[in-house]
């Protein structure tokens, strides 16, 4: 494990053996959610000795449908996943959309998340490398495992080496994701830490309807073949009602699975 993860989990009892975990809902909703999710996944992670970073988003930028929620306000939402992260003591991770936002979001977490689509928006890039904080790029749906290399050039050429990459699948058809395990390999072939994103590679976006449809009786699939093929960590979106989640409800895991599926992931990270 690299040395910054190793800082990262510094307050955490885990197994330097076992993959790391960064679970939470999709969007900040409201404090009860976001403290009752950590509350339980973080129980969880202490048990099986995982390391677990808690995530939130706190605004949601990219939505099929004008309509669709996308926050309760930036500032409210950053200070509830700061109150998360100091009272379980765990690092925490939000996605950015500009740069300008990348100097605000950093006040109040440990990691910076790129979305997929905006991969390759070098002053995005450029602006969350100077936070100093670690920054995690998702590989956008478009994009090859190997040519994720050249954002992590950028970042790591303003000095920042503290950089992740997450796979999320590939484009299929026009309302379809199709997971290409080698970009897994090819990925930490780059020298740093792949992360699995084992919901939003299960998106069907773009439906008529205008809300983001998904297959989450898939989720322990994808994230059973990320272990066995080396993903250095997981990324699971998670809702105590996922039917009643206010972003991405159709694909994510519900929260009283999580322990069951994780349990499963330890014994074949052992075995690998």
């Amino acid at each position: 494990m690299e040395k910054y993860l190793v800082d990262l989990f510094s307050s955490q009892k885990y197994n330097e053996n076992n993959f790391f975990l960064v679970a939470g809902p999709c969007v900040v909703e409201s404090e009860e959610i976001v403290m009752d999710i950590a509350g339980k996944v973080s129980g969880i992670c202490q048990k099986l000795e995982i390391p677990y970073i808690f995530k939130a988003s706190y605004r949601k930028a990219n939505r099929t449908s004008a309509n669709s929620f996308t926050g309760i306000g930036d500032e409210a939402a950053l200070k509830l996943i700061k109150k998360v992260g100091d009272h379980f003591s765990i690092p925490t991770t939000t996605d950015i959309h500009t740069a300008k936002e990348a100097a605000m979001a950093a006040e109040y977490v440990d990691i910076l998340q790129i979305p997929a689509f905006l991969c390759r928006q070098t002053d995005l890039l450029i602006a969350a490398a100077k936070t100093r904080k670690i920054v995690n790029v998702k590989k956008g749906q478009f994009l090859s495992g190997p040519s994720m290399k050249f954002a992590v050039e950028k970042i790591k050429n303003e000095g920042n080496n503290k950089v992740g990459l997450i796979e999320r699948g590939n484009t299929f058809g026009y309302t379809d994701l199709v997971v290409d395990y080698r970009n897994i390999t090819w990925m930490k072939e780059i020298g740093v830490p792949v992360i699995m994103d084992c919901t939003h590679a299960l998106q069907q976006p773009n439906q008529t309807g205008g809300v983001t449809g998904g297959n989450p009786e898939l989720i322990e699939t994808i994230a059973k073949a990320a272990i066995a093929t080396g993903a250095d960590g997981l990324f699971i979106e998670t809702h105590p009602n996922p039917a009643a989640a206010k972003s991405d409800g159709a694909n994510m895991l519900r929260l009283e699975l999580i322990e069951n599926l994780l349990e499963k992931l330890v014994k074949i990270r052992k075995a690998i």
